[in-house]
């Protein structure tokens, strides 16, 4: 147990930054914070811990669990209602911009979410191929084709 507790430690400490960007990336009910989140992802982590066989890398695994994670619980959350958008700070024209982004990612369907998320956290479509169940050749496809949608939503906002 104490090896776990030590491996379960470091690998956190590893990859908070990317768990806590995972986490953050998701739009929760107003009764879940990105802290709530995070806490959820380290308890899946830890209960899978043991499970991890190491075909895939450490982070890879970490993403995959996270993500996962995430799905779950914004499908298990969904039906809570949501922040109004006088909760939110006044955002900048840059900021706009960018939650214009964020709500076009948002709206796009799994696992093409998962795989444009993934591809912008700097994971190879190995990885995501990985993380997602897909081939190789499918995430390049998929990644293509979602991208290509989102610059022409952007562009015709």
């Amino acid at each position: 147990m104490e090896t776990d507790e030590r491996t379960f430690k470091e690998l956190i400490h590893r990859h908070r930054d990317m768990i806590w960007s995972i986490c953050k990336s998701y739009r929760l009910s107003a009764a879940w914070t990105t802290e709530d989140a995070f806490h959820e992802v380290l308890c899946d982590i830890w209960r899978g811990l043991g499970s991890f066989d190491k075909r895939s890398s450490e982070r890879t695994w970490v993403y995959r669990v996270a993500t996962n994670t995430m799905i779950t619980l914004t499908r298990k959350i969904g039906n809570q209602p949501t922040m109004e958008a006088t909760d939110y700070p006044e955002p900048s024209y840059r900021d706009d911009d960018y939650y214009d982004l964020v709500e076009m990612i948002e709206a796009t369907t799994e696992p093409d979410r998962t795989i444009i998320k993934a591809h912008a956290q700097g994971f190879s479509y190995a990885e995501i191929a990985k993380i997602t169940g897909l081939t190789v050749g499918a995430v390049s496809m998929r990644l293509t084709r979602a991208l290509r949608k989102l610059r022409k939503q952007y562009i015709t906002k």
